[in-house]
């Protein structure tokens, strides 16, 4: 098939995704699927590798009921009744972990790294019925409207538990530069950081495919944000210093199955492309900086166009997350403001 280019750059196999219920075969033992997301991005891609007498899934979607009947279809169309032996999960967030648990249950086995596991199994557990104090400390300082504020104080917050099934409580784990067998392929894993905590990608021995969850998306950047759990955290740092480290690895030709939009080739630009981005955004949202603002207030510098309401919380994660990284590079100041809202300014 021949590749359709998106830009100099990046190169795309096949112009649109296996329908409801149905797998594209990307490569010799290895199944693309899509299940559908209540949000934007609205779906999550998941892969099923062929071992044979059964499968290797990576990635699971969300445990909600049309998900599960999703599955149902597609174990019995194109995954041909054998079963589910094995889960790999690329990282901790609940469209990629949230049906794990429930595999688990039916036989299969999960294999993950220790963050994924420990994070996404304490935040099953800990189910809230209203916003901590940390968390509403962490809206003020990041100049949320006090309206808004007030709000959400009597609402009750996500859940990962809404979601995601609970986690074994055990699992076998895989680490950076570990080996795995799946798919009649040897793949090698490697961890990135920023958009999740030791996020794993699996590259196979042969050079061939990379299977790269949301570590090496195509056409967007993932989200790189700041949390009342870790206010004082760098993700654009830590994306930053993985897409680097990744890039050493990287070649035009291997075919990367992500965990969201479409397959593609061309991982070395697409690495130079992300971080040459977040360069742009950094300098844009320091140039805004000259006058002084809250994180809230940088949003169209950032983002450069209107935001949906259903866009605010991932996008006031993202901007502290980029104001954290200017102020531990020492390029801006902060202060803290009568109201508790953290005022950033570029540094003379």
């Amino acid at each position: 098939m021949t590749d359709r280019f998106l830009d100099s750059g990046i190169r795309y196999p096949w112009s649109t995704p296996p329908g409801q219920g149905q797998a594209t075969e990307v490569a010799d033992g290895i199944l693309w699927m899509r299940l559908p997301l209540p949000m934007l991005p609205d779906h999550v891609n998941v892969y099923a590798l062929d071992d044979g007498d059964g499968w290797t899934l990576v990635d699971t979607g969300l445990d909600t009921r049309n998900i599960r009947a999703a599955w149902a279809v597609l174990r019995a169309g194109p995954l041909q009744g054998k079963p589910v032996r094995r889960v790999i999960v690329t990282h901790h967030h609940p469209d990629h972990i949230g049906l794990a648990g429930w595999f688990v249950g039916q036989g299969a086995a999960l294999m993950t790294t220790r963050i994924a596991w420990l994070t996404a199994r304490m935040l099953v557990l800990d189910v809230q019925d209203r916003p901590t104090e940390q968390a509403l400390t962490f809206y003020r300082r990041a100049g949320m409207p006090a309206e808004m504020i007030d709000r959400r104080r009597g609402e009750r917050p996500f859940n990962f538990a809404d979601c995601v099934h609970p986690l074994p409580p055990g699992y076998t784990r895989i680490a950076d530069g570990d080996a795995v067998h799946a798919g009649g392929r040897d793949w090698i894993v490697r961890c990135g950081d920023g958009h999740a905590p030791e996020h794993a990608t699996l590259w196979s021995a042969d050079g061939a495919v990379v299977l790269g969850g949301d570590q090496l998306l195509p056409g967007i950047s993932p989200n790189l944000g700041v949390y009342a759990n870790e206010p004082e955290a760098d993700p654009v740092g830590e994306w930053l210093d993985s897409c680097r480290r990744l890039s050493r690895f990287a070649t035009p030709e291997q075919l990367i199955l992500p965990g969201h939009k479409l397959p593609y080739r061309g991982l070395t630009f697409r690495l130079a492309q992300m971080i040459e981005n977040h360069h742009r955004a950094l300098v844009r949202l320091s140039g805004h900086l000259i006058e002084p603002a809250t994180a809230v207030a940088c949003f169209n510098a950032l983002f450069g166009r209107p935001l949906a309401d259903a866009e605010f919380g991932l996008a006031l994660a993202e901007t502290v997350g980029h104001l954290n990284h200017l102020h531990k590079a020492g390029r801006i100041t902060r202060r803290l403001r009568e109201d508790g809202a953290w005022q950033w300014q570029k540094l003379a």
